[in-house]
């Protein structure tokens, strides 16, 4: 018989007979299981509760709360439900042994029990338990890599926020809501001025750093958790606004000026500014079916590039 499986193992004993509780210990003891007594089932439910055996052997003919109960108790509790209990019984009719199984236990083990018998058993049900809890883990696992994998899916590698994929999914789902509903759309459309200058300047390494820097600020701009900070492309970046009128996308855009200025980022190859600055173009619409969200880009675009005509570092809006 391997001893792997019952090395550091808990199980607790649960019987009102000091003899036949002694008997058991001293067979698991020997496999170096650690194990716990219990006299009756109340004391049992309770030490079940606070240490978390791995296994339970459970007598049925017990004073005051029986095996049937206490079993029963265990599996309603969420932090006892899942341990295996084997009942340890004389009972050996065909009754009790199917009540056994109907209020949860895993295994049958008849007194007076054969000591092979007994620890077979009891390394069946830890083999499976350590094999769920294996399984377990592995699944936590998996669903936290899966999480991760979509994450990665739809967020920007460079500069953290939401990649062009998620854009456009987002843009296609808060158009046809605005569509059902009636609503304003606003996106804004932000570009670095200069940014090919500021990279021959410094450098792409730093360029990159920038980059993140202006993300940063945009997101630390735009407060609402409905609204979508992205990366459109190369140095431009796009802040889709459910729900919002031409003045509040314009109030956001503002905002996004004013924190980017605070970061005071060095430029001085820009001719317009010691520090980094962003032209805009913001955009609004009441969505309708005969539009699509290719529109309000390109009036967004439409925008932006105005503002770059009019000297940069400045918004213009565009309404539709």
């Amino acid at each position: 018989m391997q001893t792997d499986i019952f090395h550091k193992s808990t199980i607790l004993v649960v019987d009102d007979t000091p003899h036949n509780a002694r008997i058991v210990y001293k067979v698991l003891t020997g496999k170096n299981c650690e194990v716990l007594i219990a006299e009756d089932g109340r004391s049992a439910l309770a030490v079940a509760q606070a240490e978390h055996p791995d296994l339970i052997l459970l007598d049925i003919m017990m004073p005051e709360l029986d095996g049937f109960e206490t079993c029963e108790l265990l599996k309603q509790s969420e932090e006892t439900k899942d341990i295996p209990v084997i009942f340890m019984t004389a009972l050996s009719d065909l009754e009790s042994k199917v009540r056994g199984f109907e209020v949860g236990a895993v295994d049958y083990v008849t007194k007076p029990f054969q000591q092979k018998e007994l620890l077979a058993r009891i390394q069946t049900h830890l083999t499976i338990r350590n094999l769920q809890r294996e399984l377990l883990i592995q699944k936590v696992s998996l669903e936290k890599a899966n999480e991760e994998l979509k994450r990665l899916a739809i967020i920007d590698d460079l500069t953290q926020v939401a990649n062009r994929r998620r854009l456009e999914d987002y843009l296609q789902k808060e158009w046809k809501r605005g569509v059902r509903e009636k609503i304003p759309l606003s996106i804004i459309l932000c570009d670095i001025d200069f940014f090919k200058q500021y990279n021959d300047t410094y450098g792409h390494v730093v360029g990159d750093q920038c980059l993140k820097q202006v993300a940063q600020a945009i997101n630390q701009a735009v407060k609402r958790p409905a609204d979508l900070v992205a990366r459109y492309g190369g140095e431009e970046f796009m802040v889709i606004l459910p729900n919002t009128p031409l003045e509040g996308a314009l109030k956001v855009a503002r905002d996004i000026q004013k924190t980017l200025h605070s970061f005071r980022i060095d430029h001085e190859a820009s001719s317009i500014n010691a520090h980094v600055t962003l032209s805009i173009g913001i955009a609004n619409i009441i969505p309708e079916h005969i539009y699509q969200p290719t529109t309000l880009i390109k009036a967004a675009d439409t925008a932006l590039y105005t503002a770059k005509q009019n000297g940069r570092n400045c918004i213009v809006t565009e309404y539709l």
